[in-house]
C-alpha cells in the first residue's frame, strides 16, 4: 500500500486538518474551495475561449467559434441581425456570446457584463436608459428564459463561484 493511501486511512479527524504524523495532508487532499473551483470549471467547458465581435460574425459565411471544450458554437444569423439592429453603431463593441453570469453570491440574479452587453439586455427588457449607462448589472434569475428565448445562440450561461 502506498505511503499516501495509508496516510489517508489513518486520519484521525479530531486533528488538525493539516498535519498527520509529520506528513502535510493538505499536500494530499484538496481543499473544499479547491474541489469547487475544479468542478465549477469542468461545467463551464461550454464557454467560449475567446468572445468575437458582432462586426466580424456578420461579415463570416457561417458565424461561430471555438469554445474550450474544442467543439464548435455556430450562431444564428437572423439573431445575429437582430442584434446588429439594436446596437447600431457599436457593432464591434458587442463581444459575443454575451455571458449571462450565475453567481454563488447572489442567489436569485444573474449578472451582464460590458456596456454594450447590459444595453442590448436592457434593451430586450424595455428597460433601457441612455442616460443610465453600465457597464454591469444584476437581474432577476426569473427573467432568464425570456433573454434566451429571444437569443438562444448569442447568450450563454457561466456559473461563477464568488
Amino acid at each position: 500500500m502506498s505511503i499516501i493511501l495509508e496516510i489517508i486511512l489513518k486520519i484521525d479527524i479530531s486533528m488538525s486538518p493539516k498535519v498527520f504524523q509529520g506528513y502535510d495532508v493538505s499536500i494530499i487532499m484538496p481543499t473544499a474551495e479547491e474541489i469547487l473551483q475544479r468542478e465549477i470549471f469542468k461545467i463551464n467547458v461550454h464557454l467560449p475561449r475567446k468572445r468575437v465581435p458582432l462586426s466580424e460574425l456578420l461579415k463570416a459565411e457561417d458565424p461561430k467559434i471555438a469554445l474550450r471544450d474544442g467543439s464548435e458554437h455556430h450562431f444564428r444569423k437572423e439573431e445575429l441581425r437582430y442584434l446588429a439592429s439594436l446596437v447600431g453603431e457599436d457593432l464591434q463593441n458587442l463581444k459575443l456570446p454575451i455571458i449571462l453570469e450565475i453567481s454563488t453570491l447572489n442567489r436569485g440574479y444573474f449578472r451582464v457584463r460590458g456596456r454594450v452587453e447590459v444595453r442590448v439586455i436592457d434593451e430586450i427588457l424595455g428597460e433601457y436608459d441612455p442616460l443610465n449607462e453600465r457597464s454591469e448589472a444584476l437581474y432577476p434569475r426569473y427573467l432568464l428564459p425570456r433573454i434566451r428565448r429571444l437569443l438562444p445562440t448569442t447568450t450563454t450561461y457561466a456559473f461563477i463561484s464568488e
